[in-house]
């Protein structure tokens, strides 16, 4: 994969920049695949039940509303969706388990951490376009990232 640096050098505005400083918990730091979504609030039954499903090197973006009260993925969530063949996982909002999250071959960024188990009730939805940090994600688009920061389609 070419680095997101250099991708943007040779893109410019075609791409979309995240500004937000989101932390890089997974194995895998450079990651890139298509975009499916998640919008979800403190409940990760619909991050779970997306990430048993074929992925085909696609990331899922999960917005959690930015919220740090509780973790919408753990070790377990993470190890299905490698087992299912996704490339990522990006979360505006927490993960847990980030040591063994550090030791799988997935790409992982989220915001933080945080013990706390989340809901499971499965309120949500699924491959809507989500935004976050002034970035709009919609399902099908492209999706790059590395240590640098992450790119995405228009």
């Amino acid at each position: 994969m070419t680095a997101t640096a250099d991708l943007y050098d040779l893109h410019g505005d075609s791409l979309q920049s995240l500004p937000l400083q989101l932390r890089s918990f997974g194995g895998v730091p450079q990651f890139e695949g298509t975009i499916r979504t998640v919008r979800c609030f403190e409940d990760n039954a619909l991050v779970k039940r997306i990430l048993a499903t074929s992925g085909d090197g696609a990331v899922l973006v999960v917005d959690g509303d930015g919220s740090l009260q509780t973790a919408l993925m753990g070790d377990m969530i993470a190890q299905s969706a490698v087992d299912a063949g996704w490339s990522g996982v990006v979360i505006h909002g927490c993960v847990r388990d980030s040591v063994i999250l550090g030791t799988m071959p997935l790409g992982v960024k989220a915001l933080g951490t945080n013990p706390r188990k989340s809901a499971k009730a499965g309120v949500g939805e699924i491959d809507v376009p989500v935004e976050f940090g002034g970035v709009v994600f919609r399902p099908g688009a492209r999706l790059f990232a590395d240590a640098d920061g992450i790119l995405v389609e228009r």
